[in-house]
């Protein structure tokens, strides 16, 4: 294992056991089903699984999906995240908030693909940085991380990756707009990435009872250069439906 990989795994090792050792504030689990005809690498139409669960402790914040994708050739695809995040402010006791930056903290993640993919291989990534949690008007929440990759079949890079969620109202009705934006630098061995996948929903569970978190919508992904690949360029809708427990 590259000392790269050796110091991310440490971080993110460290990340999550702060993680388990506080008192969760809140979290919050979900199941998603996704279906879109426009995907790129392998068959147009993708039939996606995904379990969320995020949480925020005492001392950080967590979030985890796994994605179970089934394509129209009857090929299967496993791929997870774990991303753990160390709040610097709340373990110093110091308040390091400054304009819109209202902490900062040990931001790490790994990327783990099991089983079918577009080079029919497993992987593991391991991506360790400085993460911001974002004081933004109008948003449920905002952040920005900045990471260094120790890649596992690709040369080592360099990612920022921008996460947010805008609540609104149409009439009494509520949606949610909420969407993840990942961009790495390019590498001898693979282009630049920029993957916004944005997810727009309406809350049809308020009309079954007032405690039920039923969503349906679309999911707009836009990745240039997808998987590194220089011109393979993705841009599909998927219908939605996500359950919050």
């Amino acid at each position: 294992m590259k000392l790269t990989q050796i110091v991310a795994s440490c971080a993110l090792a460290s990340a999550a056991a702060f993680t388990q050792a506080s008192p969760i504030v809140w979290q919050d689990f979900s199941l998603t089903g996704l279906y879109g005809e426009n995907y790129e690498v392998g068959t147009e139409d993708r039939t996606t699984i995904t379990a969320e669960y995020a949480a925020k402790l005492k001392y950080s914040d967590v979030f985890f999906f796994v994605d179970q994708q089934l394509d129209g050739n009857d090929d299967q695809s496993t791929y997870a995240e774990l991303a753990p995040r160390l709040s610097l402010g709340e373990v110093s006791g110091k308040d390091l908030s400054m304009g819109p930056i209202k902490d900062v903290l040990i931001a790490t993640t790994w990327e783990h693909n099991a089983g079918y993919d577009h080079h029919n291989s497993e992987f593991n990534n391991f991506l360790y940085g400085v993460g911001f949690s974002l004081d933004i008007p109008y948003t449920q929440y905002a952040n920005v991380n900045f990471y260094k990759a120790a890649n596992d079949k690709t040369k080592d890079d360099y990612q920022m990756t921008i996460t947010y969620a805008v609540p609104f109202k149409l009439g009494s009705e509520e949606f949610l707009a909420d969407a993840f934006l990942d961009w790495s630098t390019a590498e001898a061995d693979h282009a630049s990435e920029l993957n916004w996948t944005s997810q727009y929903k309406w809350n049809v569970g308020k009309h079954i009872s007032p405690k039920t978190k039923l969503y349906v919508g679309i999911e707009h992904s836009v990745w240039n250069n997808k998987f590194g690949i220089k011109g393979v360029d993705q841009n599909d809708v998927s219908a939605l439906v996500k359950y919050h427990f």
